[in-house]
Protein backbone atom coordinates (compact mmCIF):
# COMPACT_ATOMS: atom_id res chain seq x y z
CA UNK A 1 0.00 0.00 0.00
CA UNK A 2 3.02 2.29 -0.36
CA UNK A 3 5.52 2.64 -3.26
CA UNK A 4 9.37 3.24 -2.45
CA UNK A 5 11.48 5.20 -5.21
CA UNK A 6 15.86 4.84 -4.55
CA UNK A 7 15.91 3.24 -1.83
CA UNK A 8 18.88 2.41 -1.18
CA UNK A 9 21.29 3.23 1.47
CA UNK A 10 24.18 4.17 -1.24
CA UNK A 11 21.33 7.09 -2.12
CA UNK A 12 22.30 9.24 0.68
CA UNK A 13 21.02 10.24 3.97
CA UNK A 14 18.04 12.22 3.30
CA UNK A 15 14.97 10.36 2.83
CA UNK A 16 11.57 11.95 2.14
CA UNK A 17 8.13 11.10 3.16
CA UNK A 18 4.98 11.23 2.00
CA UNK A 19 2.51 9.64 4.04
CA UNK A 20 -1.04 11.76 3.17
CA UNK A 21 -1.43 12.05 -0.63
CA UNK A 22 -3.08 8.41 -0.53
CA UNK A 23 -5.55 8.23 -3.47
CA UNK A 24 -7.03 5.03 -3.50
CA UNK A 25 -10.27 4.40 -2.00
CA UNK A 26 -11.74 1.04 -1.06
CA UNK A 27 -14.64 0.76 -2.36
CA UNK A 28 -15.86 -1.39 0.70
CA UNK A 29 -14.96 1.49 2.81
CA UNK A 30 -16.59 3.88 0.81
CA UNK A 31 -19.98 2.02 0.92
CA UNK A 32 -19.61 3.03 4.83
CA UNK A 33 -19.47 6.56 4.38
CA UNK A 34 -22.70 8.42 5.08
CA UNK A 35 -21.27 11.39 3.43
CA UNK A 36 -20.28 11.82 -0.34
CA UNK A 37 -17.14 10.83 -0.90
CA UNK A 38 -15.99 13.99 -2.45
CA UNK A 39 -16.86 15.46 1.30
CA UNK A 40 -14.06 14.04 2.82
CA UNK A 41 -11.03 14.68 -0.01
CA UNK A 42 -9.46 17.68 2.33
CA UNK A 43 -8.52 14.98 4.41
CA UNK A 44 -5.42 14.24 1.65
CA UNK A 45 -2.38 15.99 1.69
CA UNK A 46 -3.64 16.93 -1.97
CA UNK A 47 -1.13 15.53 -4.74
CA UNK A 48 1.94 16.22 -2.32
CA UNK A 49 3.53 13.35 -3.37
CA UNK A 50 4.36 15.41 -6.71
CA UNK A 51 5.89 17.53 -4.85
CA UNK A 52 8.53 15.01 -4.60
CA UNK A 53 9.47 14.11 -8.11
CA UNK A 54 12.11 16.28 -9.15
CA UNK A 55 13.65 15.04 -5.56
CA UNK A 56 13.29 11.61 -6.97
CA UNK A 57 14.79 12.12 -10.34
CA UNK A 58 17.67 13.67 -8.27
CA UNK A 59 18.18 9.93 -6.56
CA UNK A 60 16.89 10.95 -3.09
CA UNK A 61 14.89 8.21 -1.36
CA UNK A 62 11.18 9.05 -1.37
CA UNK A 63 8.32 6.78 0.08
CA UNK A 64 4.78 7.16 -0.69
CA UNK A 65 1.48 5.73 0.96
CA UNK A 66 -0.79 4.88 -1.63
CA UNK A 67 -3.61 3.96 0.77
CA UNK A 68 -5.92 6.66 1.94
CA UNK A 69 -6.05 8.75 5.33
CA UNK A 70 -9.58 7.65 5.19
CA UNK A 71 -8.85 3.73 5.71
CA UNK A 72 -5.50 4.65 8.36
CA UNK A 73 -3.55 7.62 9.05
CA UNK A 74 0.03 6.62 9.49
CA UNK A 75 0.95 10.13 11.34
CA UNK A 76 -1.24 8.79 13.99
CA UNK A 77 0.06 6.31 17.04
CA UNK A 78 -1.53 2.96 16.59
CA UNK A 79 -3.72 3.02 19.83
CA UNK A 80 -4.67 7.02 19.16
CA UNK A 81 -8.10 5.78 17.96
CA UNK A 82 -11.58 7.22 19.67
CA UNK A 83 -13.22 4.41 21.78
CA UNK A 84 -16.74 5.39 20.52
CA UNK A 85 -15.61 4.34 16.92
CA UNK A 86 -14.87 1.26 17.77
CA UNK A 87 -17.80 -2.04 18.70
CA UNK A 88 -18.10 -2.59 22.17
CA UNK A 89 -15.15 0.04 23.22
CA UNK A 90 -11.30 0.24 22.74
CA UNK A 91 -9.22 -1.15 25.88
CA UNK A 92 -5.75 -0.44 24.82
CA UNK A 93 -5.38 2.06 27.89
CA UNK A 94 -4.18 4.74 26.22
CA UNK A 95 -5.28 8.18 26.92
CA UNK A 96 -7.13 9.70 24.43
CA UNK A 97 -5.76 12.59 22.37
CA UNK A 98 -7.09 15.91 21.20
CA UNK A 99 -6.82 15.04 17.73
CA UNK A 100 -8.27 11.94 18.30
CA UNK A 101 -11.33 13.44 19.83
CA UNK A 102 -11.45 15.84 17.17
CA UNK A 103 -12.07 13.03 14.76
CA UNK A 104 -8.70 13.18 13.41
CA UNK A 105 -6.80 10.33 15.18
CA UNK A 106 -5.99 6.78 13.69
CA UNK A 107 -8.83 6.75 11.66
CA UNK A 108 -10.61 9.87 10.85
CA UNK A 109 -14.24 9.83 12.12
CA UNK A 110 -15.53 13.31 11.89
CA UNK A 111 -14.19 16.50 9.42
CA UNK A 112 -14.96 20.01 10.34
CA UNK A 113 -18.12 21.37 8.34
CA UNK A 114 -18.97 17.41 7.45
CA UNK A 115 -19.79 15.94 10.45
CA UNK A 116 -19.33 12.17 11.19
CA UNK A 117 -17.94 10.45 8.58
CA UNK A 118 -19.14 6.81 9.49
CA UNK A 119 -22.49 5.20 9.70
CA UNK A 120 -21.38 2.62 11.98
CA UNK A 121 -18.81 1.75 14.64
CA UNK A 122 -15.40 -0.22 13.31
CA UNK A 123 -14.72 -3.81 14.31
CA UNK A 124 -11.76 -4.19 16.69
CA UNK A 125 -10.29 -6.63 13.77
CA UNK A 126 -11.10 -4.42 11.13
CA UNK A 127 -8.47 -1.81 13.20
CA UNK A 128 -6.50 -4.63 13.92
CA UNK A 129 -6.08 -5.38 9.89
CA UNK A 130 -5.46 -2.16 8.77
CA UNK A 131 -2.54 -1.93 11.82
CA UNK A 132 -0.94 -5.00 10.27
CA UNK A 133 -1.21 -4.28 6.32
CA UNK A 134 -1.01 -0.91 6.21
CA UNK A 135 0.31 1.21 9.35
CA UNK A 136 3.06 -1.46 10.46
CA UNK A 137 4.76 -2.19 6.77
CA UNK A 138 5.21 1.35 6.02
CA UNK A 139 6.77 2.12 9.32
CA UNK A 140 8.79 -0.19 9.15
CA UNK A 141 9.89 0.00 5.65
CA UNK A 142 10.83 3.93 6.76
CA UNK A 143 12.76 2.75 9.58
CA UNK A 144 14.40 0.13 8.24
CA UNK A 145 15.55 2.60 4.91
CA UNK A 146 16.91 5.18 8.17
CA UNK A 147 18.84 2.78 9.53
CA UNK A 148 20.37 1.86 6.72
CA UNK A 149 21.17 5.21 5.94
CA UNK A 150 22.42 6.16 9.13
CA UNK A 151 24.67 2.82 9.31
CA UNK A 152 26.39 3.99 5.99
CA UNK A 153 26.86 7.78 6.13
CA UNK A 154 26.71 8.02 9.86
CA UNK A 155 23.88 10.15 9.98
CA UNK A 156 20.14 10.21 8.45
CA UNK A 157 17.17 12.62 8.13
CA UNK A 158 13.57 12.05 7.02
CA UNK A 159 11.61 14.79 5.60
CA UNK A 160 7.51 13.78 6.53
CA UNK A 161 6.36 15.82 3.30
CA UNK A 162 2.93 17.33 3.97
CA UNK A 163 0.22 20.12 2.51
CA UNK A 164 -1.91 21.92 4.76
CA UNK A 165 -5.09 24.16 3.93
CA UNK A 166 -4.93 27.60 4.25
CA UNK A 167 -4.74 29.30 6.94
CA UNK A 168 -6.66 32.77 6.83
CA UNK A 169 -4.63 34.89 8.70
CA UNK A 170 -2.49 38.05 6.65
CA UNK A 171 0.51 36.78 8.30
CA UNK A 172 -0.12 32.74 8.15
CA UNK A 173 3.12 31.43 6.98
CA UNK A 174 3.57 29.52 3.70
CA UNK A 175 5.79 26.68 4.96
CA UNK A 176 5.47 24.89 8.50
CA UNK A 177 8.65 23.10 9.49
CA UNK A 178 7.98 21.24 12.47
CA UNK A 179 11.07 20.04 14.65
CA UNK A 180 9.01 18.71 18.10
CA UNK A 181 10.40 21.84 19.52
CA UNK A 182 13.89 20.63 18.96
CA UNK A 183 13.66 17.32 19.97
CA UNK A 184 13.49 15.53 16.54
CA UNK A 185 16.14 17.30 14.52
CA UNK A 186 19.18 19.52 15.32
CA UNK A 187 18.64 23.39 15.11
CA UNK A 188 21.22 23.86 12.66
CA UNK A 189 19.13 21.24 10.45
CA UNK A 190 15.71 23.29 11.22
CA UNK A 191 17.41 26.44 10.00
CA UNK A 192 19.09 24.83 6.80
CA UNK A 193 15.34 23.89 6.20
CA UNK A 194 14.06 27.10 6.98
CA UNK A 195 16.64 29.10 4.68
CA UNK A 196 15.66 26.82 1.66
CA UNK A 197 12.25 28.15 1.70
CA UNK A 198 12.99 32.36 2.98
CA UNK A 199 15.61 32.42 -0.05
CA UNK A 200 12.61 31.72 -2.50
CA UNK A 201 10.71 34.70 -1.04
CA UNK A 202 8.16 32.20 1.26
CA UNK A 203 6.97 33.10 4.88
CA UNK A 204 7.65 30.40 7.28
CA UNK A 205 6.99 29.17 10.58
CA UNK A 206 8.64 26.90 13.09
CA UNK A 207 6.56 24.41 14.90
CA UNK A 208 3.35 26.57 14.82
CA UNK A 209 0.71 25.57 14.03
CA UNK A 210 2.34 21.84 13.33
CA UNK A 211 4.83 20.77 15.50
CA UNK A 212 5.64 17.01 13.59
CA UNK A 213 3.15 14.49 14.64
CA UNK A 214 3.56 10.30 15.02
CA UNK A 215 6.14 9.90 12.13
CA UNK A 216 8.64 12.33 12.89
CA UNK A 217 8.25 11.09 16.84
CA UNK A 218 8.65 7.76 16.21
CA UNK A 219 11.64 7.68 13.65
CA UNK A 220 14.06 10.83 15.46
CA UNK A 221 16.57 9.88 16.97
CA UNK A 222 19.24 12.59 17.12
CA UNK A 223 20.89 11.26 19.41
CA UNK A 224 22.13 9.00 17.01
CA UNK A 225 22.29 11.37 14.40
CA UNK A 226 19.26 10.13 12.77
CA UNK A 227 16.91 13.42 12.41
CA UNK A 228 13.18 13.80 11.10
CA UNK A 229 11.20 16.85 10.37
CA UNK A 230 7.78 17.52 9.02
CA UNK A 231 7.53 19.68 6.65
CA UNK A 232 4.10 21.66 6.06
CA UNK A 233 3.49 23.68 2.60
CA UNK A 234 0.42 25.58 2.09
CA UNK A 235 -1.63 24.23 -0.52
CA UNK A 236 -2.42 27.60 -2.68
CA UNK A 237 1.35 27.43 -3.87
CA UNK A 238 1.01 24.36 -5.98
CA UNK A 239 -2.78 23.46 -6.09
CA UNK A 240 -5.78 25.46 -8.52
CA UNK A 241 -7.95 27.83 -6.85
CA UNK A 242 -10.29 25.04 -5.76
CA UNK A 243 -7.37 22.99 -3.96
CA UNK A 244 -8.33 20.35 -6.27
CA UNK A 245 -5.69 19.74 -9.19
CA UNK A 246 -2.10 21.12 -9.62
CA UNK A 247 -1.75 24.39 -11.03
CA UNK A 248 1.47 26.19 -12.52
CA UNK A 249 3.18 26.30 -9.27
CA UNK A 250 3.50 23.11 -8.87
CA UNK A 251 7.26 22.78 -10.36
CA UNK A 252 9.08 25.58 -8.43
CA UNK A 253 7.58 23.69 -5.48
CA UNK A 254 8.85 20.35 -6.66
CA UNK A 255 12.39 22.43 -7.51
CA UNK A 256 12.31 23.67 -3.99
CA UNK A 257 11.64 20.44 -2.57
CA UNK A 258 14.85 19.14 -4.48
CA UNK A 259 16.96 22.16 -3.25
CA UNK A 260 15.55 20.55 0.46
CA UNK A 261 17.04 17.62 0.13
CA UNK A 262 19.92 18.94 -1.39
CA UNK A 263 21.03 21.21 1.14
CA UNK A 264 20.17 19.06 4.13
CA UNK A 265 22.41 16.71 2.56
CA UNK A 266 25.16 18.65 2.09
CA UNK A 267 24.94 20.28 5.76
CA UNK A 268 24.95 16.54 6.63
CA UNK A 269 27.67 15.13 4.72
CA UNK A 270 29.45 18.23 2.46
CA UNK A 271 31.92 15.52 1.08
CA UNK A 272 29.09 14.19 -1.26
CA UNK A 273 27.30 17.20 -2.48
CA UNK A 274 31.26 17.94 -3.69
CA UNK A 275 31.82 14.89 -5.18
CA UNK A 276 28.55 15.32 -7.04
CA UNK A 277 30.11 18.69 -9.22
Amino acid sequence: MFNTVNFSANAGPVILSVPHAGRAYDPVLVEQLRVPLNAILPLEDRYADRLTEAAAKAGFPVIIAQASRLAIDLNRAPDDLDPVSIRGGFARGAPVSAKARAGLGLIPTRLWGVGALWRAPFEQSDVDARLRDIHAPYHAALAGALEAAQQCWGSAILIDLHSMPPINDDNAPDIVIGDRFGTSASSRLTAVAESVFQTAGLHTAINAPYAGGYIVSRHARPHANVHALQVEIDRRLYLDEALDLPSNGLVRLQKLVRSLAESLREELIPRVAAAAE
